[in-house]
């Protein structure tokens, strides 16, 4: 993917390592169905229009997404909506980073942020990621985000 390696190339160095094999998690544990594509300048991973044609905030041609990845200048963001979206699934993984990290947990409503990238949970992410498959993630932000 040209766009990727475009987005890999103004990366931070510091963040390079740290964020590929975050990427390589999130590709062996997102479950069949979603595709990667480069949404909002970010590698995402989102349901094909052709699974769901009423794309994401009814903006034409924009499907749904279920995770994002970023390297910002002081931390690496992971986004996953379906934290937003569902209580249970982030108490789940509340409960799993306390378990699994060192340092307590920086995250906004959807945002996990890794500022520390020796420290990123990765086997918790793969778990994270393979939690919620396409049809859940549809019926979910039908009937929870989109409502």
């Amino acid at each position: 993917m040209d766009n990727l390696n475009q987005y890999m190339g103004t990366m931070d160095s510091k963040w390079k390592e740290a964020f590929v094999q975050l990427k390589e998690v999130v590709d062996e544990n997102i479950p069949v169905g979603f595709e990667p594509a480069i949404q909002y300048g970010m590698p995402s991973y989102v349901v094909p229009l052709c699974l769901y044609p009423a794309e994401y905030h009814a903006k034409k041609d924009i499907p749904l997404p279920l995770i994002s990845l970023a390297a910002q200048k002081r931390h690496i963001a992971l986004y996953h909506m379906g934290l937003y979206a569902d209580p249970a699934l982030l108490e789940w993984f509340e409960k799993g980073y306390a378990e699994h990290a060192a340092h307590a947990l920086n995250m906004g409503k959807s945002c996990i942020r890794f500022t520390k990238p020796d420290q990123i949970p990765y086997p918790l992410i793969g778990e994270l990621v393979s939690k919620m498959s396409v049809e859940e993630w549809i019926a979910l932000y039908e009937n929870s985000v989109k409502g």
